[in-house]
């Protein structure tokens, strides 16, 4: 019997194919297994771009391993992920463990018996162009990461970084944060009048003689409110109609990340990961199975034998007047990935109840979202009766509209999210009706909200930059370089953020923008068809980027002096004029003398409310090389100093906790008396353990756990 080899990337997606494939061993690469150098380049430029691909650190026992099983099989196939970057992996493996002739490449869209025998059935060879493509893309991304951040290292501080598409996204923040802050509301008032026939019903003032109505002070609203009342009502139209409504076509990945986010307040990344886990396999009473097809995607298309499942489900649980005349049909977008589907579940008969016990909550949450999504997908229109009336009474128009739901369609399995508008009355035109009462309300003008990581995704969507295996990335880069920050589930631009962004704006403006972002993206796409050589794309970029790069490191002394604050501070030491510089842990107090006066001091030292027991002085919290410390704020005419306590008693009873960072820059919580030695790596609080009264609890995530017994609390923001 042919021994046969297939190889895939995570261990839970080779655990869940191994059982639909005897006589085949399914191994993992656990990701990718090369990539460029960490701590150069990698990158020939003279030499057409060539890259210089290593083998990631740990990865050289796994391919030991695969290239021994490669030399005792008889037929090798690798069914990595079928995008870029599983083609990228496919790639490398197959150049690390045999010749070229004897790899076959596999895709599998879904993780189910059906679907991955008949894969296997069919094999094809690893698409030269999608790996040209990626290698692109991770080529571009090296060398705007690796020219750039070295020049915000120079100019604004240490240990900054660019990225091609993340700065663009940064941009959209940033630019977002402007708007609000520049925006001026403006003060308008709304009339509304309650009229009554037979029942009571209201109706907002909407034009005046002829005119759409606008109403800029109290003064305006009053005297038209005087007229108003003096006038009588008839009725001039009264229309009575159905409005259908379509159901929204199945998730892509974009819209999965934009309804999760608003629906379970999941950020990208962690979608991702989940749906990840639902596409690979979890055991369900016995049987491991993909619950849902491949999760990046831009493609709404959605096999036969799928909407055909779909219909026949809706016919039996919901009845035949649930289902449209013939299955539904989506348009995806010409630059949409041909083969993908959209993201569905992979059978419906698993309802999100019967699966419920087998899943973690937030899986069922999500798997939920995908399930119902679908199912709508193929139902039938839901249906409103609208009513909408025109009252006039000498130069006022006053207009309303209702609608009520008469038929549930689709909304029966996905929910309706709009409340319906009160219902109107029956009104025959001409008819009169009398004014009761006369409603005014000042509001105002509003900015743009901030974005959200769902919105975020949807405009970079909609502008073209990014792709589906990008987007989660893309969000969680920026807020993971501390340039951006949640605040209730909105993305606000931090100082340093906003810094970056300026400068990268002002001084690149023809790569950190909108438009040349989504035309490279185009370009990768092209490289993937097979219709432009992808050193071509590279060339036309590196030269002028480089160009600028030259220019910008001849001036870099006075772009550093650029971002500099002067301030009406005097050195301590020589009594030059302070500036506010950028450093390593944030903004500081620099003389403007430097580097012939190297005084510093912090900015906006935060007081302790104790004195210094050597001077007298107020002493203030600092932050140093290993975390935050307690000085003197006479320094450098005093060296008092003290470690930074978080007032958080550790149970040894003896000594405090003391915040500390170590050398990789993560934080950590040591007991302050030298014979304890406790150390924690969750921030401590003082809060007891209302289940077994341990005097303090640590922060994880959302929750306050008790580290004696486990207790778990959600905590109260």
């Amino acid at each position: 019997m042919k021994k046969k080899l297939l190889i895939v990337e995570s261990p839970t997606k080779a655990k869940t194919i191994s059982r639909y494939l005897p006589g085949f061993r399914v191994r993992a690469t656990m990701g990718h297994i090369k990539d460029l150098p960490e701590k150069s380049l990698g990158v020939d430029i003279e030499r057409g771009f060539l890259p210089r691909y290593i083998l990631i650190k740990g990865k050289k026992k796994i391919v030991e391993e695969l290239k021994k099983e490669a030399k005792e099989a008889d037929d090798i196939f690798i069914a990595t992920d079928p995008d870029r970057e599983g083609e990228a992996i496919a790639f490398h493996v197959a150049q690390e463990i045999a010749s070229p002739e004897r790899v076959k490449r596999v895709l599998f869209y879904e993780i189910t018996p059906e679907a991955v025998k008949e894969a296997v059935k069919t094999p094809g060879e690893i698409d030269k162009n999608k790996v040209l493509s990626q290698q692109a893309r991770r080529i571009l991304d090296r060398l705007v990461g690796y020219r750039v951040s070295p020049l915000l290292w120079k100019i604004i501080k240490k240990g900054l970084s660019a990225g091609r598409v993340q700065s663009v996204a940064l941009r959209l923040v940033c630019e977002r944060e402007e708007e609000i802050e520049k925006f001026v509301p403006q003060e308008y008032w709304i009339i509304e009048g309650i009229f009554k026939n037979k029942e009571e019903f209201k109706a907002r003032l909407s034009k005046i003689d002829g005119k759409k109505v606008e109403i800029k002070n109290k003064d305006e609203a009053e005297k038209i409110e005087e007229e108003i009342k003096k006038e009588t009502y008839r009725v001039k139209k009264f229309q009575e109609r159905k409005k259908k409504v379509s159901p929204p076509p199945p998730y892509i990945t974009s819209t999965l990340q934009q309804d999760a986010s608003r629906k379970l307040k999941f950020p990208a990344k962690y979608t991702m990961q989940l749906a990840q886990q639902l596409f690979e396999g979890v055991d369900i009473g016995g049987e491991r199975v993909g619950l849902i097809t491949y999760h990046r995607t831009d493609a709404v298309r959605v096999a036969d034998k799928a909407k055909n499942e779909a219909r026949k489900f809706i016919e039996e649980h919901l009845g035949k007047e649930f289902l449209p005349e013939k299955p539904r049909e989506y348009k995806t977008k010409e630059t949409a990935q041909g083969a993908h589907e959209a993201i569905r579940p992979t059978s419906v008969e698993r309802t999100p109840e019967a699966v419920k016990d087998y899943l973690t909550r937030d899986q069922y949450r999500l798997y939920s979202l995908i399930w119902k999504r679908f199912l709508a997908s193929q139902a039938r229109d839901a249906e409103y009766a609208v009513r909408k009336v025109e009252l006039e009474g000498g130069k006022f128009l006053f207009t309303a509209q209702s609608q009520q739901l008469v038929f549930e369609g689709f909304m029966k399995i996905y929910g309706k999210e709009e409340k319906e508008k009160s219902k109107l009355p029956e009104l025959k035109e001409g008819e009169e009706v009398k004014l009761i009462k006369v409603e005014k309300k000042q509001e105002f003008t509003k900015p743009k909200p901030r974005y959200t990581e769902g919105t975020l995704i949807k405009e970079l969507e909609e502008k073209g930059i990014g792709r589906p295996s990008t987007y989660a990335t893309i969000v969680s880069t920026i807020l993971e370089r501390g340039y951006v920050k949640k605040e209730n589930g909105y993305l606000v631009p931090q100082e340093l953020g906003r810094v970056v962004n300026k400068f990268l704006v002002e001084k690149f403006p023809e790569i950190f923008n909108v438009e040349f972002t989504a035309k490279m993206e185009e370009e990768l796409d092209r490289i993937e068809e097979g219709k432009i050589e992808w050193r071509k794309v590279l060339e036309e970029f590196y030269s002028p980027f480089s160009k600028k790069l030259d220019e910008l490191e001849e001036k870099r002394k006075e772009l550093k002096k650029e971002i500099e604050v002067e301030t009406e501070k005097r050195c301590k030491l020589c009594g030059s004029p302070m500036v506010i510089k950028w450093g390593k842990f944030g903004k500081f107090l620099s003389c403007s003398r430097f580097p012939e006066c190297k005084y510093t001091e912090p900015l906006d030292e935060e007081k302790t409310g104790e004195v210094c027991p050597e001077c007298g002085s107020p002493l203030v919290v600092k932050t140093g090389k290993f975390g935050k410390f307690v000085a003197c704020s006479s320094y450098p005419e005093c060296n008092f100093k003290k470690p930074f306590t978080t007032g958080v008693k550790c149970e040894c009873g003896k000594g405090e906790f003391v915040e500390k960072v170590s050398r990789k820059k993560k934080k950590y919580w040591v007991c302050s008396n030298p014979e304890c030695g406790k150390v924690l790596f969750n921030e401590p609080v003082s809060s007891p353990c209302p289940a077994c009264g341990h005097p303090y609890r640590v922060k994880k995530g959302k929750y306050l756990v008790c580290p004696s017994c486990g207790e778990k609390e959600k905590e109260n923001n």
